[in-house]
């Protein structure tokens, strides 16, 4: 299992010390939450900072879209040269043309689908995508309860990717910690993102290592 903390849980009073620790204690990306207060209910990030974030990162950026005009954020975040850049596919109107987009921009295109969003939806996508994202909370706020489904939902999505051949990866954010992560290994998950369960621990190591099941 790989695993990318939220840095929407770090202390961004010491972003750059909060940054350091997670890429020294073993994660395998830096996941960023870029929310645009229309999309969803709270606002985030922009490019200045997350430059500094990748500034001060040694691993991968893996860089999360929760906003509306999606073409614009892609060209704002683009030029950061994150390994993944996804949306969501609620959002957007002509997904394919945006992951070629992401594509021919040197990053590997992701699609994100909300809880209640069906694989389904994306079924005739995934030959063309690196990775899909299922949140696991509502997303826009860090701190939220796992949502049990995503166990079902995760291994329908697999099935689809086993049966069209395609090399997608399966990403869960949301309520992520060492209780839930080895029934999502089992539904075939290869990255999960945590936020509290990493900077809420006294031990970010320890907490990083609980999830490489």
């Amino acid at each position: 299992m790989l695993v990318a903390p939220s840095i929407l849980s770090a202390d961004f009073g010491k972003l750059n010390d909060e940054i350091t620790a997670i890429c020294t204690a073993g994660c395998d990306l830096v996941h960023v939450d870029v929310m645009d207060g229309h999309f969803v209910p709270n606002l985030t990030i922009g490019p200045v900072v997350v430059n500094a974030v990748a500034k001060a990162a040694t691993k991968p950026l893996d860089i999360h879209l929760m906003v509306e005009n999606n073409p614009f954020f892609v060209d704002l975040f683009a030029p950061l040269k994150p390994r993944y850049l996804s949306f969501h596919i609620e959002e957007e109107k002509h997904p394919h043309r945006l992951i070629q987009k992401i594509r021919d921009l040197g990053i590997s295109p992701a699609i994100v689908l909300n809880p209640h969003t069906p694989p389904s939806l994306i079924e005739y996508l995934l030959e063309d995508l690196d990775m899909v994202l299922l949140m696991s909370v509502n997303p826009g706020f860090g701190g939220q309860k796992f949502i049990p489904s995503v166990l079902e939902k995760a291994l329908s999505l697999k099935e689809m990717i086993l049966k069209r051949n395609a090399e997608t990866l399966i990403e869960v954010d949301g309520g992520v910690n060492d209780t839930n992560v080895k029934a999502l290994a089992d539904a075939g998950v290869d990255i999960v993102v945590a936020g509290n369960y990493v900077f809420g621990s006294d031990h970010y190591k320890n907490a990083i290592d609980s999830l490489k099941v």
